[in-house]
């Protein structure tokens, strides 16, 4: 497997994504290397020193004005670690929590925390190994660093914890000897290096990103199915009126939607004599609403990009005036956010969809559809429940779209008085990613039934091809049947980018800032 060298400060969204989703290992560029210890011997020098430096030779939090003799340091350390890995609930999945080593790494790598070169080196070597922490997914606010997750990552380090290794959980000590590697024994301030900051929050952040975008550019395909398969206009997709609008998403939207129309038969044999003045708001709106959640994407993932480039751990080392001082970029508020932001525009892409899919189920508004889409209505139910999951999931969603950011408790006694809740608003995309997968599979299940149900006027050949490329894993709708797998496929199928590729490229995005 090939290794991806990182450049600490200049890390793109195309890599990361690309590493969480290949579960790549990563090395640091050795440019960094240089500035990595000479950090490192600062700290060192601090720890012996008389001044009081917070976290280095100092108690923390709370227990800042305890001083602590520089030869406890190792045990400081090791006892911060051990105290801090509190976390509970189900495991960070495997290759979240390998993205957010890599965040770590590229935190360490810029040279502000004073944590020794060898220490980022034995994260590289388990990532190249396959070692990947076991990680409780509950347990952070979101400031003073994601410390429970992040904790539990650096046990395994120092051998203790638990870690996956070859599909086995283990010890991670003897994760560490399987793999050859040795545990570390943390020096000044490493421990706190390594558990201050926002990696926990920022990898679950990206990972929700990701797949929201994903959905994003599926949402372009399922609403250009459904508009031909309820006939509806392709007018509101004019370019003059995007353009008169400015907003970058809408307009692409609308160029992507009208790529993938062109041509339809179905789309030309009502464009006169239809009684029908301007269509539901679901239909003739989506370049508004999905182009602004493609914005708000856009904007989410810029903030996460600068949060997986930045030192967010405290207190930083400042080399060249040979300072180290005590700061907050360990507080999360940029990447909650950002995950208030991604959620939002998951649950609007689900909530228009939806409003699709009852529209097509329902013979008063689809234009001749037969009623749920069935085809012998009455001793079939056709999508009708199919469309009430839908509704239920595009609920949900809504409930969990209120923002995490709002929110603040204090924790350790009134230390940490203002908290991000970044954590469990990041966590949630998973989540509700999965439930909007589900809508956007409803829809284009329903689609094709409605395209098919136009023949023999066809669709267009980008459409064309993503109903075949569906048909390949779903049969038609003849008659009632078991249906939950079918949705579970559909599902799958909007994710992967199978059915949009299988389209046209004409309905892929570009989530970083090139157009």
């Amino acid at each position: 497997m090939s290794v991806m060298t990182l450049t600490p400060g200049s890390v793109t969204l195309a890599q990361l994504e690309r590493i969480h989703r290949e579960s790549l290992p990563a090395r640091i560029d050795r440019s960094a290397q240089a500035d990595i210890e000479r950090a490192a011997e600062r700290v060192a020098a601090a720890a012996m020193g008389e001044e009081a430096v917070y976290g280095v030779n100092t108690g923390f939090g709370k227990l800042a004005s305890v001083k602590i003799a520089g030869a406890d340091t190792a045990t400081l350390q090791r006892n911060l670690i051990l105290s801090h890995c509190c976390g509970v609930g189900e495991l960070l999945d495997g290759a979240t929590t390998r993205l957010m080593m890599v965040l770590k790494l590229l935190s360490l790598g810029r040279g502000a925390s004073g944590v020794r070169f060898e220490v980022l080196k034995l994260i590289e070597d388990c990532l190249a190994a396959g070692i990947t922490p076991c990680v409780p997914s509950q347990g952070s606010v979101g400031a003073s660093g994601d410390l429970a997750p992040l904790a539990h990552m650096t046990a395994v380090l120092i051998g203790e914890g638990e870690a996956d290794y070859e599909g086995t959980r283990m010890p991670g000590r003897a994760a560490l000897e399987k793999a050859g590697l040795t545990p570390v024994v943390l020096g000044p301030k490493e421990g706190l290096g390594l558990i201050n900051g926002t990696q926990f929050s920022t990898a679950c952040a990206l990972a929700g990103l990701f797949t929201a975008w994903r959905l994003a550019e599926a949402t372009v395909l399922t609403a250009s199915l459904s508009t031909d398969a309820i006939m509806g206009s392709t007018a509101p997709l004019l370019p003059e009126i995007h353009a008169l609008r400015g907003h970058r998403g809408q307009i692409e939207v609308a160029a992507a939607m009208r790529a993938l129309m062109e041509g339809s038969q179905i789309r030309e044999s009502h464009r006169t004599g239809d009684s029908r003045v301007q269509d539901p708001y679901c239909i003739r709106c989506q370049p508004q609403v999905a182009g602004a959640c493609v914005d708000l994407l856009r904007m989410a993932g810029r903030t996460l990009e600068i949060e997986a480039n930045a030192a967010t751990d405290n207190p930083l080392v400042l080399i060249d005036e040979g300072r180290i001082v005590s700061g907050g970029n360990f507080h999360a508020e940029p990447v909650a956010f950002a995950a208030d932001q991604i959620a939002l525009a998951i649950a609007e892409l689900g909530a228009i969809a939806q409003r699709r899919v009852a529209l097509m189920v329902d013979p008063t508004l689809s234009f001749d559809l037969p009623p749920f889409l069935a085809r012998d209505p009455g001793l079939n139910s056709g999508m009708m429940i199919a469309e009430v999951t839908t509704a239920a999931l595009m609920s949900e969603n809504k409930h969990l779209a209120h923002p995490c950011s709002i929110d603040s408790t204090p924790t350790s006694a009134n230390q940490e008085d203002h908290v991000s809740m970044a954590a469990h608003g990041a966590r949630r995309l998973e989540r509700m990613n999965a439930n909007l997968a589900v809508i956007l599979g409803v829809e284009m299940l329903c689609a094709a039934e409605g395209i098919e149900h136009r023949a023999p006027l066809a669709t267009s050949a980008p459409l064309a091809a993503a109903v075949a490329r569906l048909r390949q894993h779903v049969a038609p709708l003849e008659a009632d049947r078991y249906m939950a797998p079918d949705l579970q496929v559909a599902a799958h199928l909007v994710t992967s980018r199978e059915v949009v590729t299988a389209a046209s490229e004409a309905a892929l995005l570009s989530l970083g800032e090139a157009a």
